[in-house]
């Protein structure tokens, strides 16, 4: 009994898998990335988020107490140069109040900024029309969620980050991320955009900035050192924007698949779900084409003449 029990699970996560991951979604998927440029997308982000998020990560730092370079060092358990350049990058303070003037417009503009590239996001991915400056009060609005969304998960991973990977952490991470990420495209969007709407993404992001999370906790060490030791302190900002390109490229994927699969599921609630025999079929296609071409590769070395050197 538990035998076909088992064997019913795997075949239903089997034709689960076959169909999510068949050839003309997955082209689908990837056609949505590219109308909304994602990587452009996510470069706009990563800058937007290191002109806005370092100063702004100094400010929560003052108001909630802890150093932020130290939040940072403990959370990749960063050493030797990667951490000294990320203690520099921090440590500038500002030296009379004409630059502390300067620095709250400059931290005013630039979260302001980068929450409108975040609006853009899901504007272009829903094709709704483009808000702009319109939406300011709503950016304001998800910019202290951000901050204390981010005060969150700096929490989580201090007091559940046991081990070198915080895998306890990440998996806590999940549900909060998913929540903060609905709300801000409900949020963003000015309300255009319904919480059913945005689930699929917003739980994709959230399942996959975990793993990435995880995955930055062994090669962000590596990367801030080798930065560190050929670039100084500006090696510090310089891993800082590989690791945050690498975060929202992780959200820039999630919003395409996320808006792929909520229109798949209008069109299974529709009954226009595709046969199994039209996905078998999709999927022997592209395995005969993948034959194909191994072969065609297998035959080349054996086409080369015989006196070549």
């Amino acid at each position: 009994m538990e035998d076909r029990t088992a064997g019913t699970s795997r075949e239903r996560l089997n034709r689960t898998l076959t169909f999510w991951l068949r050839p003309a979604f997955v082209l689908r998927v990837v056609n949505r990335f590219q109308k909304i440029a994602g990587f452009d997308r996510a470069m706009a982000l990563a800058s937007g988020a290191l002109a806005a998020l370092i100063p702004l990560a100094v400010l929560i730092g003052a108001v909630f107490g802890g150093e932020a370079a130290d939040r940072i060092i403990n959370r990749y358990r960063l050493t030797g140069e990667g951490a000294e350049a990320v203690r520099a990058v921090f440590s500038a303070e500002p030296t009379g109040t004409g630059a502390g003037a300067f620095g709250a417009v400059f931290l005013a503009i630039s979260v302001l900024s980068f929450s409108r590239t975040v609006q853009r996001l899901f504007e272009q991915t829903w094709e709704l029309k483009p808000l702009g400056v319109r939406n300011t009060r709503n950016g304001l609005w998800w910019i202290c969620a951000l901050s204390l969304y981010s005060a969150v998960i700096g929490w989580l991973y201090v007091a559940l980050g046991g081990g070198r990977l915080g895998l306890a952490a990440a998996v806590c991470e999940v549900p909060v991320t998913a929540v903060f990420l609905t709300w801000s495209g409900r949020i963003l969007s000015a309300k255009r955009l319904s919480g059913a709407v945005l689930l699929p993404f917003a739980v994709s992001a959230a399942v996959l900035t975990a793993a990435y999370s995880v995955v930055a906790a062994v090669y962000l060490p590596r990367l801030f050192n080798s930065y560190s030791a050929r670039y100084g302190p500006a090696g510090a900002v310089f891993g800082m924007a590989s690791a945050l390109f690498g975060a929202l490229l992780v959200v820039v994927v999630s919003a395409a698949l996320g808006r792929e699969v909520r229109d798949e599921l209008i069109r299974i609630r529709e009954g226009r779900r595709p046969s199994p025999d039209e996905v078998r079929r999709q999927w022997e296609s592209i395995v005969e084409q993948t034959r194909s071409r191994w072969r065609a590769v297998r035959k080349q070395p054996s086409q080369r003449p015989e006196n070549s050197p």
